[in-house]
């Protein structure tokens, strides 16, 4: 399972890059995917990059999993382009290398601010339908205050 993506909430898909690699077209095309956030940092773009450039549109995002990376200037873009996928009725897988850290933090960052969940429960939401997730300690202190400065 941890080699295949998750659909985390109708339309909003989360895996690692494994799942959107050339291969795996057939898998992309039957889910419906239209969108693709490409998430990764300058030194893996040989080897995790977009690979349909012509059929899917893509955000791609330069984020080290690194606990001292600011991810929180990333939440705005990604969570405009997800929306404007998702109200145009598309799809839209969210990858990184393995689609445990950075993806899975802005996928939980999506879900906290587009539906005004605490940390924990948008974490718990999206585990439960992709287990292997483990943002690290850095995201984890950035997506907290974020709830913190909500309430």
């Amino acid at each position: 399972m941890r080699r295949e993506m998750q659909e985390i909430l109708p339309g909003l898909f989360l895996g690692p890059y494994s799942a959107a690699m050339k291969s795996k077209l057939p898998i992309l095309e039957r889910q419906g995917i239209t969108h693709i956030v490409c998430v990764r940092q300058d030194i893996e773009a040989n080897f995790i990059k977009p690979n349909f450039q012509h059929m899917f549109r893509y955000l791609v995002l330069d984020i080290a999993d690194n606990p001292v990376e600011n991810i929180i200037r990333f939440f705005p873009m990604t969570k405009e382009f997800i929306d404007s996928c998702l109200t145009t009725g598309g799809k839209v897988l969210v990858h990184g290398n393995a689609g445990i850290s950075r993806s899975a933090a802005l996928v939980i960052a999506y879900l906290m601010e587009t539906f005004g969940m605490k940390y924990r429960d948008a974490f718990s939401h999206v585990q439960e339908r992709r287990f292997c997730i483990n943002p690290n300690v850095g995201f984890v202190h950035q997506l907290q205050h974020i709830t913190i400065s909500q309430t």
